[in-house]
C-alpha cells in the first residue's frame, strides 16, 4: 500500500487515431493535505485525468508518483494496478452498495484494509460521529438524499485512509441546499485529511472555495494554474475569465491608457482602436479585467466621472441569482450585471442599443 506523500503527476494520453479527439497533456502536483481543484468545461479532460491518477486509464507517456513511489511510468514499464495504488476515488454517482446500511458502507473500506468486523464497525461509527453523520448509521442508500449519499461516499473513502483522494464532481446534480451543506462539509473535513486531494469540477465557486491550488483545463491542456485568489483575480485567457465570471481584454499599455488587441471588435466606432483608461500605470503588453458588477448600463451616453464609455448592443440576457447578466457586443464586448428593476426602467431587451461605462478604478491591469 502506498503511504501518504506528495503527488507528482505528468498525465499524457493520445486518442485513438481517426477520432479527432485531443491529446491530454497535464501536469499536477499536490502536497500532503493540499487540495488541487481541476476546473474546466465538459469535455476538457478533467475526468480522464482523474481516471489516469486512479489507474483506470493508462498513460501513453509521463508518470504518476505518490509518496515517493512510482505508480505508473510507461517509459520504465511501470504500472501499478488500480486496486494496489491506495487511491480513494469518489465518483459523482456515489455508488453506495444498495444492500448495506451506512455504518457497513463505511466499514467496508476498513475491512478491505485488514480490520476485523468488530474493529471496522467501531471505527466506522467513530467516523460517522466525527463527520456529523451518526444519525444516518442505520439507513440504507434508498433512505438517503442525494447530498447525504455523497457525504457517506466521501467518508467511506476517507475511512479507508487512502494515500490520495480523488473527488469527481462532488457537488454536481444536487439541489442548492445540499450543495451548500456539502461544500461546508468538504471545506471542514478535507483540511484534516492529511493526504493529497484532487477535486474535479466545472463550477468555479467550488474550486475557489475548496482548493489550495486551481488548475484550469481546456482541450486537454493547462491554461492557467495557481492559488485561487491569483486565478480568480488575474485570469490570463478569455476562457479562464469566463469561468471565474470576469471581463478580460488584452492590449498595449502606455501609462494609464491601454490600446486593446483582444476582447474588442477592434475600433471604438470611429475607426480608432478601442482603449481602456486605468487608474494604475503600466507599460507594455497587459491584461485588463473587471467584474460584471462594475459595469454601469445606460440608455443614453452618460455624463460625469466614468473614464471608460462605449456604445454597444445587447446580445443576451440571463437571470443570474438576484440580478440579470447582460451580454453586450460593441467596441468592447463585455458582461454586465443589472437589477431586474434596471431592466424594466431602461427597457432592456436583446438587440437593444445601450451605453456602458466602467470607472478606471474598477479596472485591474497586470502584465501579460
Amino acid at each position: 500500500m502506498t503511504r501518504p506523500g506528495p503527488l507528482d503527476a505528468h498525465l499524457v494520453t493520445a486518442p485513438p487515431r481517426g477520432t479527432g479527439a485531443f491529446t491530454l497533456d497535464v501536469r499536477l502536483a499536490a502536497g500532503v493535505g493540499e487540495v488541487v481543484a481541476v476546473l474546466g468545461p465538459n469535455g476538457a479532460g478533467k475526468s480522464t485525468a482523474l481516471r489516469m491518477l486512479a489507474g483506470l486509464h493508462p498513460l501513453s507517456a509521463g508518470h504518476v508518483r505518490l509518496g515517493g513511489r512510482s505508480l505508473e511510468e510507461p517509459g520504465r514499464s511501470i504500472r501499478v494496478p488500480a486496486q494496489r495504488r491506495g487511491v480513494g476515488l469518489v465518483p459523482q454517482e456515489s455508488l453506495l452498495f444498495p444492500h448495506l446500511r451506512v455504518r457497513d458502507q463505511v466499514a467496508f473500506g476498513l475491512r478491505h484494509r485488514g480490520a476485523d468486523r468488530a474493529e471496522a464497525r467501531r471505527e466506522s461509527t467513530g467516523w460517522l460521529e466525527r463527520t456529523g453523520l451518526g444519525e444516518l448509521a442505520d439507513r440504507r442508500p434508498s433512505e438517503l438524499s442525494g447530498g447525504q449519499a455523497r457525504r457517506v461516499a466521501i467518508v467511506r473513502a476517507l475511512a479507508a485512509r487512502p494515500a490520495l483522494l480523488l473527488l469527481d464532481e462532488p457537488l454536481a446534480a444536487l439541489d442548492v441546499r445540499a450543495v451548500l451543506e456539502l461544500r461546508s462539509f468538504l471545506r471542514h473535513h478535507l483540511a484534516h485529511v492529511g493526504v493529497p486531494t484532487v477535486l474535479v469540477t466545472h463550477d468555479a465557486l467550488d474550486a475557489l472555495v475548496l482548493a489550495d491550488v486551481v488548475v484550469v483545463l481546456d482541450a486537454g491542456r493547462v491554461e492557467q494554474a495557481g492559488r485561487p485568489a491569483e486565478v480568480a483575480g488575474r485570469p490570463r485567457s478569455a476562457h479562464v475569465a469566463a469561468l471565474v465570471g470576469l471581463n478580460l481584454v488584452r492590449g498595449t499599455s502606455a501609462g494609464h491608457l491601454v490600446t486593446m488587441t483582444s476582447g474588442t471588435d477592434g475600433t471604438g466606432g470611429t475607426g480608432e482602436p478601442a482603449q481602456v483608461v486605468t487608474a494604475t500605470e503600466q507599460h507594455g503588453d497587459v491584461f485588463c479585467c473587471w467584474a460584471p458588477g462594475a459595469v454601469s448600463v445606460h440608455g443614453q451616453r452618460p455624463e460625469g466621472s466614468p473614464r471608460n464609455v462605449w456604445r454597444g448592443e445587447i446580445t443576451g440576457m440571463t437571470p443570474h441569482g438576484d440580478i440579470v447578466r447582460l451580454e453586450v457586443a460593441g467596441p468592447v464586448s463585455l458582461l454586465a450585471d443589472v437589477t431586474p428593476a434596471a431592466v424594466a426602467e431602461l427597457d432592456l431587451a436583446p438587440a437593444a442599443p445601450v451605453w456602458v461605462s466602467v470607472k478606471a478604478t474598477e479596472v485591474t491591469v497586470y502584465p501579460a
